[in-house]
């Protein structure tokens, strides 16, 4: 959805909205479509290169500012860069259809290619050529979530294709060591695509975990820890 934005000079132009309702209160922000996608799929963007202004608003539209007191009393911090944070992680970014069949089909293009590489036919052990994997997708009718990453969805949609295709993931173990500094970071990223089978808090306090999650999803998930700890993260694979 897009919405008139008026600036702090009174020029009009189109933006995209990120929206969040906490505490009977609706709060919205403008931003950049891609930066605010690349962000919700945990990519380390910073927060001023996602947002059009950096004001938080109760009404885009009507250039409606929302009081710091409000955001003092709902988010802790009247701060809008922090506020905007919250938002964006919290709440729902507002696409146009063409942006969001635009996004699914880019997704859908890098499920296809995933899938033809790391899934095979048990029967054959061969991989599946992407045509026929587009068709069992279709024949599955299945939906692409375009704020999603590609590899997070992946697994999901080959448990949808077996039933049409033979077809497996091979699953692969990490065990992972992160930095104290960097430990309550990675949280999320550590728990979002894989099964954390052990996890231990160490002396020192950093955190090691291991970790299951199938072999596509391997490269990313490692490239976002590297990202979410600057490199300071160590990964091993348990063969």
């Amino acid at each position: 959805m897009k919405s008139q934005y008026i600036t702090d000079d009174k020029e009009t132009f189109q933006v995209n909205l990120a929206r969040l309702k906490k505490g009977g209160s609706h709060f919205e922000i403008a931003i950049n479509s891609e930066e605010a996608i690349a962000y919700k799929e945990g990519k380390d963007i910073p927060i001023k290169d996602i947002l059009k202004s950096e004001h938080v608003y109760f009404d885009v539209k009507k250039g409606e500012l929302a009081s710091e007191e409000r955001m003092k009393a709902l988010f802790d911090t009247s701060e809008p860069l922090k506020v905007a944070e919250i938002i964006l992680k919290e709440g729902e970014v507002q696409l146009t259809q063409e942006q969001r069949e635009k996004e699914r089909e880019k997704k859908k293009a890098k499920i296809i290619a995933m899938i033809s590489r790391e899934a095979i036919d048990p029967k054959t052990k061969l991989p599946h050529p992407p045509e026929r994997i587009k068709l069992a997708m279709e024949e599955a009718k299945v939906t692409i979530n375009e704020f999603r990453t590609a590899e997070e969805q992946v697994e999901d949609i080959v448990s949808k294709l077996k039933p049409i295709i033979p077809i497996s993931f091979e699953k692969r173990t990490l065990e992972v060591k992160v930095p104290a500094n960097f430990a309550g970071k990675i949280q999320s990223i550590a728990r979002r695509q894989g099964r954390i089978v052990h996890e231990n808090w160490l002396n020192d306090g950093s955190f090691q975990y291991t970790v299951e999650l199938s072999g596509g999803l391997v490269d990313k998930y490692v490239e976002n820890l590297n990202n979410a700890t600057h490199g300071s993260v160590e990964v091993n694979e348990v063969k």
